[in-house]
């Protein structure tokens, strides 16, 4: 808010005081970014700003670490950059095998957390529902307790969760779980851990989004013929679409962030980029974890942006003013 013009000495002399802690809080928050976004392209192989980067000596720079990302795993990476090495390193490269696993589990457990989150959020929202505070609570009760006591809860959860491969069942789902058939170890676990984190977000964004919404809309629709399908895809879910959609965007990014569950579910084969740059601080330290942080950062930038143009769009389906 601007400052008015009829404002006194005192209330100046404090509005640029607050702007003055507001920037420094911010860039408290941001320092750490900013950091790491330059530290991605040093030439050598520190953690730290040489002299050349403080120079600003262009031999300083380099983008080796990002060059890293392809070649890590690579049978051959200084072999000629033809359509077969790259085809070799879209399915040997370390990086860009725990990219595909990152972003085929963070999909699914997407999918399956914004189903569950929207239907809970939908059940919430209707002020007949019994007990609808304590559902709540247990519902986002994820996002409450420690993530560490939730992942070693289904770690002994799914070491026993197993299904017998000779049913219809377990010939169903025998792709996605272990070689013992259990949920430990597997694809399949991973994407119930990532989704039952993601659900609490989608409840919470959801049933913001249902807030502001015109229940006199469902009842109009019940008055013209409409059945509760055809009042659901055409009346309820046009309207709460970028509240479900913002929901997906938060449940993706908890997956493609989450590390920890990783550790206590996923087997070998399930590396994700998070464990891949966890594996990357313990066991070999290198730049190209940077490099890596700042492709994140960029990608998460994008994400809230697309969550706030989507909160001013659903503002304006609520005839809402966006600010």
């Amino acid at each position: 808010m601007a400052l008015p013009t009829y404002a006194s000495p005192l209330e100046r002399a404090w509005y640029w005081t607050y702007l003055a802690i507001c920037a420094l809080i911010f860039l408290f928050l941001i320092a750490p970014i900013l950091i790491v976004i330059p530290l991605s392209f040093n030439a050598e192989p520190y953690f730290t700003f040489t002299s050349k980067m403080l120079a600003f000596d262009p031999t300083g720079y380099s983008l080796r670490w990002y060059d890293t990302l392809f070649t890590l795993g690579h049978p051959e990476p200084d072999a000629v950059r033809n359509q077969a090495w790259w085809g070799e390193a879209w399915s040997s490269a370390a990086w860009i095998k725990a990219a595909r696993n990152s972003i085929w589990v963070g999909f699914w457990a997407t999918i399956l957390a914004t189903t569950l989150g929207t239907i809970a959020a939908l059940g919430l929202s209707r002020p007949e529902m019994p007990y609808r505070r304590l559902i709540m609570a247990l519902l986002i009760s994820p996002m409450i307790v420690p993530v560490i006591i939730v992942a070693v809860g289904m770690s002994f959860f799914f070491a026993k969760a197993c299904v017998a491969p000779d049913t219809a069942w377990g010939v169903l789902v025998s792709p996605f779980l272990s070689s013992k058939g259990c949920l430990a170890n597997s694809s399949l676990g991973i994407i119930l851990a990532h989704a039952m984190l993601g659900i609490p977000f989608v409840i919470i964004t959801v049933t913001a989004t249902l807030s502001g919404f015109d229940q006199s809309l469902s009842r109009a629709a019940a008055s013209l013929g409409a059945n509760p399908r055809t009042t659901f895809f055409k009346v309820i879910m046009p309207l709460i679409l970028p509240g479900v959609i913002s929901g997906a965007l938060f449940a993706f990014v908890t997956s493609f962030d989450e590390v920890v569950a990783v550790l206590f579910i996923a087997g070998p084969e399930q590396q994700t980029i998070p464990r891949q740059m966890f594996n990357g601080i313990r066991e070999q330290i290198s730049p190209a974890i940077l490099a890596v942080a700042t492709i994140l950062v960029i990608v998460s930038v994008g994400l809230l942006t697309a969550v706030e143009m989507l909160r001013r769009r659903g503002e304006r389906l609520r005839g809402v003013t966006p600010r």
